[in-house]
């Protein structure tokens, strides 16, 4: 078997490892963070149970740590006596980015990770099978539920070489952006293999494993070697290596082969991550494109190996006056190393803002670039208005790249760069990262004792009626290829700061797509329509913030017909009881009208059939759904909390 086989099979609870077919897997981890996670441990507490039932469950605050009034203090308060109350370790909020510090604390080989943010499988560069999904599917996973998703398949991409020059591990998964977009991982799992894996040390592959989420995979998984073990020894825990590697005879559903000596920097081009480019080229074609702004950090670069060597490109140098630039650190583990080093040193004396350890810019938390202005960052997304600049463009580079930018205030060609920083091994003394989490009372009867405490932003959980057996709805909205969950819920510091009440941010759900949005949507629940959402390619790829689903579903949306479905924002539609429908014809598309009435029987729905729907001025469009009988019930229960208390009354 390959690595994917062994730990879906050693995980299986129920189903046949057939691609597309649905598996459910018992989840050994789970991790959230404040944005997603106030959502997720309110319904974990809406199930009455004592404890989590998991092997390791983390709550962390990287998210909303801007606290401009009361509402994300108010969120932290809540989160840290939940996770105190039903045995959760608590990450406070300056702690780190959730998962740098997962990686560096708590990740292990061979276990399955679920969290409630989409770049989970980032816990892949150390032999896990990390997941994202939405928060209840997590609140459901502590609970001790299974995770139910269609078998993927597995492709191996095989690595020979190993980097040279300014190439770095983040120009890898552009280079595979590049060649497969973001939907050429739907469906499946990125094994990484062959000779020149052993060359890539942890943080490097955690990079890569990290932006595997852009392809819309499942996951992304590296063995568990000898670079493993190192890493886990740095860090104080060799107890947690085992080995896992594939047999000798392991098959894959195909094979990628990249040699990782002809790899160059690379860069993506605003507004999608799989927009890339050689920087030789585009400075080529660009070069009087000024940088407004570089921006380093983010779960995907911020380890003390990537810092490292930005300071080492800096030191002694100063940054272009014209260009800001910023930095945040992924974990303090990662601040107390750069201190102790000296490269702390070099960046503040290069001109650089060190910001808090957390994800800060990355979720337009902050440093938002000027108007219309460029804006180089070493981070995972680029979607627009993400930077919490409408018209900025935001370019992906490697941290490398990105301090040549700094220093040149532009994009410059490679071949003038000079010698390339040497890859950094980590400081004879690495601290104590653990020391800064708050862990449970071990004893059940202390825990139970915990009051936990909520403040005035934080909102009872809504309970949505069951599917009715017809559905008459209007079309209140229709977009178009690659909308994002950034489109529909989007981030930054007024919008994000409301997770916890969803009558108020659903006042912004596509505010910044259609401002008229929310009130069409309310006029057809108002008038007894179900509302409908109408799409292209792709709906709904991105960040894996349930509240995309979740606030429309407030609204009244029932429905999504589109030409394709990202893998977690569909489950999260299902896990609220909003039908997921594909276009059997793509060209149907086109004919579907804003504004248009709709109709069709649900009784008549059957998992994985087809049926007519009556639209408005088409005669008829044919939809069809990939439901299993599982995703089924839980769409006719109302969503997924609605099907599990029905099913276990008595365990909950």
């Amino acid at each position: 078997m390959n690595m994917t086989h062994k730990i879906l099979r050693s995980h299986l609870v129920e189903g046949d490892m057939v691609p597309g077919r649905e598996i459910s897997l018992r989840v050994d981890q789970t991790l959230t963070q404040d944005a997603t996670g106030t959502m997720a441990w309110l319904q974990f507490e809406a199930l009455g149970l004592p404890r989590v039932r998991t092997e390791l469950s983390v709550s962390y605050v990287d998210h909303n740590t801007l606290q401009m009034g009361f509402r994300n203090p108010d969120d932290h308060r809540f989160l840290r006596t939940a996770a105190a109350r039903f045995g959760a370790v608590y990450s406070p909020p300056g702690a780190g980015i959730c998962h740098q510090l997962h990686l560096e604390n708590f990740a292990r080989p061979g276990r399955v990770l679920l969290g409630s943010d989409s770049h989970t499988p980032m816990a892949g560069g150390m032999g896990s099978l990390a997941m994202g999904a939405g928060g209840l599917s997590v609140a459901l996973a502590m609970a001790g539920e299974p995770y139910a998703i269609p078998m993927p398949r597995v492709i191996l991409v095989r690595l020979s070489g190993h980097l040279t020059g300014w190439a770095q591990a983040k120009d890898l998964i552009l280079h595979l952006l590049g060649a497969l977009s973001t939907q050429g991982g739907v469906g499946r799992v990125f094994e990484y293999g062959g000779p020149g894996v052993s060359t890539l040390s942890v943080p490097e592959r955690a990079t890569i494993a990290n932006m595997g989420a852009e392809l819309g995979a499942t996951g992304s998984l590296f063995p568990s070697d000898e670079q493993t073990r190192e890493f886990l020894r740095r860090m104080g825990r060799e107890q947690d290596w085992e080995a896992l590697t594939p047999d000798d005879d392991a098959s894959y559903d195909d094979v990628i082969d990249v040699d990782l000596s002809a790899l160059e920097p690379l860069v993506a081009l605003p507004h999608m991550p799989d927009q890339v480019m050689s920087v030789a080229r585009l400075c080529a074609e660009r070069p009087d494109m000024r940088v407004d702004q570089v921006a380093i950090g983010s779960c995907t670069n911020s380890s003390y190996a990537d810092l490292e060597q930005v300071a080492a490109v800096l030191r002694g140098k100063r940054i272009d006056p014209s260009t800001d630039v910023c930095v945040s650190p992924g974990s303090r583990q990662v601040l107390s190393m750069l201190a102790a080093d000296g490269a702390l040193t070099d960046l503040l004396g290069a001109g650089v803002r060190v910001l808090e350890c957390a994800c800060g810019p990355c979720i337009g938390m902050g440093s938002s670039p000027v108007s219309g202005g460029v804006s180089v960052r070493t981070f995972n997304r680029n979607f627009e208005g993400r930077s919490g600049t409408r018209d900025a463009g935001v370019y992906l580079v490697s941290p490398v790249t990105a301090a040549r930018c700094a220093l040149d205030g532009r994009f410059t060609d490679p071949a003038g760069w000079g010698e390339a920083p040497a890859r950094p091994d980590f400081p004879h003394a690495v601290p104590d990262g653990r020391r800064h989490f708050l862990f449970p009372p071990a004893d059940p009867a202390e825990a139970s004792a915990v009051s936990i405490v909520r403040g005035p932003n934080i909102v009872p959980l809504e309970q949505f009626p069951p599917l009715e057996d017809h559905l008459d709805g209007t079309v209140v909205l229709k977009v178009g290829d690659g909308i994002t969950t950034d489109h529909i819920m989007p981030a930054g510091a007024e919008i994000t700061a409301l997770r916890s009440n969803v009558p108020a941010i659903a006042r912004h759900v596509f505010s910044r797509v259609d401002s008229d949005f929310v009130h069409r949507a309310e006029t057809a629940r108002n008038s007894g329509l179900a509302g409908i959402i109408v799409a292209g390619q792709n709906y709904g790829q991105g960040s894996s913030r349930e509240h995309a689903a979740l606030a429309p579903r407030h609204l009244g949306i029932r429905a999504v017909i589109a030409c394709s479905f990202a893998r977690i924002h569909r489950a999260n539609l299902i896990n609220f009881g909003i039908l997921p429908l594909i276009f059997v014809n793509p060209g149907d598309y086109g004919r579907v009208k804003a504004a248009a009435r709709v109709s069709f029987a649900t009784a008549d729905l059957t998992p994985g059939g087809e049926m007519v729907m009556n639209v408005e001025g088409t005669g008829g469009i044919r939809a069809r759904n990939d439901l299993s009988a599982a995703e089924w019930r839980i769409i006719r229960a109302g969503g997924l909390l609605n099907d599990v208390r029905g099913r276990n009354a008595a365990r909950f």
